[in-house]
């Protein structure tokens, strides 16, 4: 599957905006986290970048979609395509 395939189907599973809005605090958190990372030289931060993406995700998905997040069957496309909806977010192109 491409990853043109992929994304329109990764959508339907983040219709809820609440899940959107979870994957993008937990994106923003993972970002920072690794920007410590790389400040302090702490390798200790990568570890809490991993907890926040895939827990903003996962508490999307378990409280808001009730599905099963896209990262268990197309780990790889659900990692591009987390990262292109988060910039449709920033940008605007998608509600936040």
């Amino acid at each position: 599957m491409s990853f043109d395939e992929f994304y329109p189907y990764y959508l339907t599973q983040h219709a809820d905006r609440r899940c959107r809005r979870t994957h993008f605090i937990g994106s923003s958190g993972a970002l920072l986290a690794i920007a410590t990372a790389v400040v302090t030289g702490n390798a200790w931060w990568v570890l809490v970048a991993l907890v926040f993406g895939y827990g903003g995700a996962w508490i999307g998905h378990f409280f808001y979609e009730h599905n099963k997040p896209a990262t268990f069957a197309q780990p790889w496309l659900s990692f591009k395509a987390d990262w292109v909806m988060y910039w449709q977010m920033l940008t605007g192109k998608l509600s936040f």
